[in-house]
């Protein structure tokens, strides 16, 4: 079982920077055996995928339309993963969520598939203003 509480979403204006950071309950289970993705779903729209970090860290993969804005980055001593969102968009409104798939800590391989996932956190809204 792993819970995660994400936390740092907010109102802003566009060209604004926030950084989301979502820490993990993992019963007991090291943090870095964990795939950890950040989702967002804007509303009357699908959910889809910001970015995805392997165990280490040492991977990481932005969807075109947030890269070289957005960074993901994690803190394996924190049990806690950040996304890093810089010159804000109104298109990047929405609720954003963190999920995670177990994996070797090993494992350099990201997941770009929501339904690979196994847990998710109740969201962030974040909301971009001109």
């Amino acid at each position: 079982q792993v819970q995660l509480a994400e936390s740092g979403g907010g109102l802003v204006q566009a060209g604004d920077s926030l950084r989301l950071s979502c820490t993990a309950s993992t019963s007991g289970r090291t943090f870095n055996t964990y795939v950890m993705g950040w989702f967002r779903q804007a509303p009357g729209k699908e959910r889809e995928f910001v970015a995805a970090i392997n165990g280490r860290g040492t991977n990481t993969d932005h969807a075109d339309a947030v890269k070289s804005r957005f960074t993901m980055s994690r803190d394996n001593a924190k049990n806690t993963v950040y996304l890093q969102m810089n010159s804000l968009k109104l298109e990047d409104t929405g609720t954003y969520y963190c999920a995670s798939k177990r994996a070797p800590a090993s494992a350099f391989v990201v997941y770009r598939n929501s339904r690979t996932y196994d847990y998710w956190g109740q969201g962030t809204q974040v909301t971009v203003s001109s």
